[in-house]
């Protein structure tokens, strides 16, 4: 087969190099994806920052990634050449424990990560195992959809863990990616959403988003405004990349509330413990989701019209915005297309 053209990331604190390789023959078990775009995540400035002891180097990073089925390899019938599909932050699972019989392959202590230990969607060509894409619903648009293969299904399955249902009150820290996809699935779930930012700056897009309030830090103190609101927030979700800021949050949950980190900074989380225990109040977290989860977001993303914002890209532009993503200079949802 021709070659293909890839951004490969060489080794920790190192640009990314555009590069070209062969395409790949689909192996026992693997399906050969055509890429169509493939969504930029924050996960790739922690991985450029060496962040991931699990991480091999050099690697074709990515893993919001929407193709076309264009090979089977031997012993895979399904789904079939020409499908659009869409692969996700867990490239496979040992497929025996215990939590991969029951489902959670998320959980698999074996489990391997795509483009993190294993080539993702940075690529013309992008090698998936069967069992891990997933089909995507008719109508949804493959450039847009690419973000709901980690920030998606990483909202969609935490709110529904979390327990959101009609009537709940969610808070939500941050609108970036995870967030904004956050609120939207909380507000289609029936739910009424708080938005806390840092500044006043952020009110106009909680607004736009249709939260019912907001909140700056800058402003105000987050756990006195939720506890305003009620009894408080029946959930938390962190979605900013500081544990910090949800620890400020964390005195506005409501009894019986939950404290959800989709986000984090590599500090301790560290709570006051006897709030926690007379209010009977938890903590979670959800570190994306198994295969079946990923149908879940896009059906739920699908049946409501919940795409991110986005701005597509080349691949030539990998390497510049990757660097500005780990400079802070930009924030809106990159996708690369092909």
């Amino acid at each position: 087969m021709s070659d293909m053209r890839v951004a490969r990331m060489n080794a920790a604190e190192i640009p990314l190099f555009l590069d070209t390789r062969p395409i790949p023959e689909p192996g026992p078990g693997e399906i050969l994806v055509k890429v169509i775009a493939c969504g930029m995540c924050f996960t790739e400035v922690n991985e450029l920052h060496g962040d991931y002891a699990f991480a091999r180097f050099p690697v074709i990073p990515g893993h919001e990634v929407v193709g076309t089925v264009a090979a089977l390899g031997p012993g895979v019938d399904w789904p079939r050449v020409g499908t659009r599909v869409g692969a996700q932050f867990l490239y496979d699972s040992c497929g025996h424990c215990d939590y991969c019989v029951r489902g959670d392959q998320i959980l698999c202590p074996w489990k391997r990560i795509t483009g993190i230990g294993l080539d993702g969607g940075y690529a013309e060509y992008f090698v998936g195992r069967a069992g891990f894409v997933t089909p995507l619903p008719e109508g949804l648009d493959p450039v847009a959809a690419a973000p709901l293969m980690c920030a998606g299904i990483t909202a969609f399955n935490g709110l529904r863990r979390a327990g959101v249902r009609p009537g709940s009150h969610v808070a939500v820290i941050g609108a970036g990616g995870i967030g904004a996809l956050a609120i939207r699935f909380a507000l289609a779930m029936g739910a009424g959403v708080v938005v806390i930012g840092r500044s006043a700056d952020g009110a106009a897009q909680a607004e736009e988003l249709g939260a019912e309030r907001y909140v700056a830090t800058e402003d105000r103190d987050p756990a006195e405004a939720l506890r305003d609101w009620d009894y408080g927030a029946d959930l938390i979700v962190n979605s900013a990349p500081s544990t910090a800021a949800a620890v400020a949050a964390s005195g506005g949950l409501a009894p019986d509330g939950t404290l959800l980190l989709l986000g984090y900074s590599p500090e301790p989380l560290v709570l006051p413990t006897q709030p926690m225990v007379l209010g009977r109040r938890h903590v979670m977290a959800n570190p994306s989701g198994s295969p079946h989860d990923l149908r879940d977001t896009l059906a739920f993303a699908g049946a409501h019209g919940i795409l991110p914002e986005i701005t597509p890209i080349k691949l030539d532009q990998a390497p510049e915005t990757l660097a500005a993503m780990a400079a802070g200079t930009i924030h809106r949802r990159h996708v690369i297309t092909f």
